[in-house]
């Protein structure tokens, strides 16, 4: 693969991604919307259906990472990290460009926030936030979650016919087989759904900084903090946890 290809296939995939995640966000938040309060299954599988399209379009590409902290895990387990400061670019440019799109996709009912009586804060619309504010558990349940991603993503290679694992040529990147991706998909709708309480289950370092940045400089009304005070953890955390998704990958496998 290119480094073109790289970039390319990251910023795709990834703006997908947050589109449809930062979307679905926003279509259970805000009001004047007709899937206002659909709550937390909506929004697990939204995001689930996310990584389907976003992987599924960019796969081809640059193997449909979509997130630092599956880049990192890869790196781990092949040895190879001289394309992941370009994956990872691919992903924050990504990340950032979906965030607009979902903004300009809903903007007359972030232009209704407005509105006083039914305003209010919009950042979990772009970042998590945790339920509880505690660093320690909060950077742990970021870790935990993000294992539980990158670990079985690794592991689906070991599995004959799914073959998620890296594999060799440019036209099939990471992904080795049509189901893979589907798979990847489920696996994140789970995460959200076991795991997804406590923080908001970020799972992915550019999911969580690039949007958090764009709620920042966005002419949102009413758009209350963007809560930098807590941004490091959803960075931080998942990278950990890629990092030891890698680790126990490579000591067991």
């Amino acid at each position: 693969m290119s480094n073109g290809d790289i970039f390319t296939g990251e910023v795709l995939g990834t703006a997908i991604l947050i589109l449809f995640g930062a979307g679905v966000c926003a279509a259970v938040t805000l009001h004047h919307s007709k899937a206002r309060a659909a709550g937390w299954v909506v929004i697990a599988f939204g995001w689930g259906f996310g990584v389907l399209a976003g992987a599924y379009t960019s796969a081809p590409l640059s193997g449909g990472h979509l997130n630092p902290a599956v880049t990192v895990g890869i790196a781990v387990d092949t040895g190879e990290w001289d394309k992941v400061p370009l994956y990872i670019a691919g992903q924050l440019t990504g990340a950032v460009i979906g965030a607009v799109l979902a903004w300009l996709t809903y903007y007359a009912q972030f232009r209704a926030n407005a509105d006083k009586e039914t305003s209010g804060p919009t950042l979990g619309i772009f970042a998590t936030a945790p339920e509880i504010r505690n660093p320690v558990a909060n950077l742990v349940t970021e870790i935990i979650a993000t294992a539980a991603l990158v670990l079985p993503i690794l592991g689906f290679g070991k599995n004959a016919g799914i073959g998620i694992g890296p594999v060799a040529g440019a036209e099939a990147g990471i992904y080795g087989s049509g189901i893979s991706v589907l798979l990847v998909s489920l696996l994140v709708v789970g995460i959200g759904l076991s795991l997804g309480g406590p923080t908001g289950y970020a799972i992915n370092p550019a999911r969580d900084l690039g949007p958090r940045l764009v709620h920042a400089l966005l002419p949102i009304p009413n758009k209350g903090t963007s809560d930098w005070s807590y941004a490091w953890i959803p960075v931080v955390g998942p990278l950990l946890g890629g990092l030891l998704g890698g680790v126990v990958f490579n000591a067991a496998f």
